[in-house]
């Protein structure tokens, strides 16, 4: 029945994709692009031990994006993803529903990458004759920056307000959360007066003004975060997403964040930069940290911030050099005082290397672990309590060829405490303390087939220092050295 329900919606709207552009009108217009991908991956000692990680899987993505425009001043805009998952699991019925165990399938929290469709976007975009508005009304994407602090899909509603030539004011606002799986914005309460649930809601308000020169491109944002659901001691960071964050992490039930980010270019040389700050609270009273140690105990009271460079300059026609600095605020006791923030929810698309933050994240746009900041490593993702200087270079001896190399040094902004399990809970101990995360070397050899079409080998070698494994593992008796290897194919169309 399951199999049958999805295969029939996917008939029916490749079916509509394909018959529509023969039937579209003068008044309707039909564009469409996509991109399908698929990459093997060799991963080994993700956990710095050769004997206890070993992955060898192969996964895939086909993407569409289509737009219906009925006039110059409407449309509507839909992206969904077809056989999307991992070769031999994802397109079979979860163990879970067979057996009562759960296995590879059943990873995530169920995520929805099984029977091959999944929808990202679905908003109408609509602008108000000889007026500078434009609203977007829906589920879209919202992101700042370079992908720091905000980079997910939300329902709501966005304003763009022309304010000049290449310059508008953006207004978001999205509900995050309904609180829970229910229409109900009440508390339930038992007889003695606990609350066993908390069905407030969770709501993001954004404002973002960008422009552009010849020679620059700025934006300046801000935005406000409010999560009301918290007597349950469940906040919707972290409680309620559906893979594991970094351990000891907050629970922002109050966030704002101000920030600017852009890029300027002067004839070979180009520099991207973003700096944001943040401030909030955390007003859930924590006293332990969680079995699998998803909580920071803090006083109530989250700041942080973060700081990203990057330049390159053009050499010569064939070559490139640039680099990278990147620096995010961290949390100096995990026992008490102000707790740490770098950012609300991200996906994973923020870029420095290959293995120690690389982590598109399974929920709804990736579908599978990479990197260390993946969930079932749990490593620091974007720039988390991390210090990082990279080199990097590339070289392109043909026009379809480009080969990249680069070399990252990794310390920790503010210590990384060794903990362990005592009697299933986790304790920290604040006596024994480390700031060198690693050094990788990464590399990426590019090849352009044909219009739309390429091929790419890529990995790395990352080589752990003490504060990468009591992060990790919790202890600096692991040292192997993670490495991967991943060979992709890309179409874009």
């Amino acid at each position: 029945m399951y199999n049958a329900r999805f295969a029939t919606l996917l008939v029916l709207a490749l079916i509509f994709a394909i018959a529509l552009p023969a039937q579209s009108t003068a008044q309707t217009k039909f564009k469409y692009n996509g991109v399908y991908t698929a990459w093997g991956q060799s991963q080994h000692a993700f956990t710095f031990d050769h004997d206890s990680y070993e992955d060898n899987y192969v996964v895939q993505m086909f993407r569409l994006n289509l737009s219906f425009s009925g006039s110059e001043n409407v449309k509507a805009v839909t992206r969904f993803d077809l056989g999307q998952g991992w070769w031999g699991i994802d397109n079979a019925l979860r163990s879970v529903q067979r057996t009562g165990t759960s296995g590879g399938s059943a990873l995530f929290d169920f995520k929805d990458t099984n029977f091959l469709f999944h929808v990202d976007h679905a908003y109408v975009q609509f602008k108000l004759p000889d007026k500078p508005l434009t609203f977007r009304v829906g589920r879209m994407n919202y992101s700042l920056g370079n992908r720091i602090m905000i980079d997910n899909n939300y329902d709501g509603v966005q304003l763009d307000i022309k304010t000049g030539e290449n310059r508008k004011l953006t207004l978001s606002w999205a509900k995050v959360s309904e609180g829970g799986d229910n229409l109900s914005d009440l508390e339930v309460v038992d007889n003695a007066g606990n609350t066993i649930a908390d069905n407030r809601d969770a709501n993001l308000y954004i404002a973002n003004f960008s422009g552009k020169t010849p020679s620059l491109k700025y934006n300046v944002y801000g935005f406000y975060f409010r999560d009301a659901s918290i007597n349950d001691m469940n906040a919707y960071v972290p409680d309620k997403l559906q893979f594991f964050k970094t351990r000891f992490s907050a629970q922002p039930t109050k966030l704002m964040s101000v920030g600017v980010s852009g890029e300027y270019t002067a004839g070979k040389f180009s520099l991207i930069g973003e700096f944001d700050y943040l401030t909030g609270k955390d007003e859930i009273a924590n006293t332990t940290y969680g079995a699998k140690q998803m909580w920071d105990i803090n006083d109530g009271n989250l700041s942080g911030f973060n700081l990203y460079l990057k330049s390159n300059y053009t050499v010569s026609p064939k070559f490139t050099l640039g680099g990278v600095f990147g620096m995010g605020s961290g949390d100096d006791d995990l026992t008490g005082g102000k707790g740490n923030i770098n950012k609300l929810r991200t996906s994973g698309f923020f870029y420095i290397t290959e293995i120690w933050e690389d982590s598109i994240m399974p929920d709804e746009e990736g579908i599978s672990p990479q990197g260390l900041g993946a969930p079932n490593v749990r490593g620091y993702r974007e720039l988390e309590n991390t210090t990082a200087l990279q080199v990097n270079g590339s070289f392109r001896p043909t026009k379809k060829l480009e080969l990249f190399s680069s070399f990252t040094y990794l310390k920790s902004t503010q210590p990384v405490f060794a903990w362990s399990m005592v009697n299933g809970m986790p304790v920290i101990d604040t006596a024994t303390s480390a700031n060198d995360l690693g050094t990788e070397i990464d590399f990426r050899i590019s090849y352009k087939i044909e219009k739309g079409l390429s091929a790419h080998l890529r990995g790395g070698f990352f080589t752990p220092g003490t504060a990468a494994g009591y992060l990790i593992r919790g202890t600096d008796t692991f040292t192997d050295i993670a490495w991967e290897l991943k060979g992709m194919v890309t179409y874009k169309f």
